[in-house]
């Protein structure tokens, strides 16, 4: 299965809306998404992950390494509903505050 990502302009930024699967074969599709809606210096970054039942450590390495730069730029970042399987490996691996999980 692959990655489907539709990013939606809103009043507060941006909203990537994943779905499909995440892993190392597409996650260059992610990392290519974020650092668009990055570029265009959003008040806010959300990444919806209600519709990503899996994601591997190379897409989870891409959310992190976005939220750094999210960091950096001073634009507020969050992954929200993310599935329970998603959330609990997130959750695992530490980087769930990181990248300001919302549930």
């Amino acid at each position: 299965m692959g990655v489907s990502i539709e990013t939606i302009k809103t009043e507060t930024g941006y909203q990537l809306l994943v779905s499909g699967e995440v892993d190392v074969s597409n996650a260059s599709e992610l990392r290519e998404a974020l650092d668009g809606a990055l570029a265009e210096r959003p008040a806010a970054l959300e990444i919806d992950l209600s519709q990503l039942p899996y994601i591997d450590s190379t897409g989870i390495g891409v959310l992190v390494g976005a939220a750094h730069r999210a960091q950096e730029a001073s634009v507020p970042f969050s992954l929200s509903h993310p599935q329970r399987n998603v959330a609990r490996v997130l959750s695992l691996l530490g980087v769930d505050a990181e990248l300001g999980v919302q549930e």
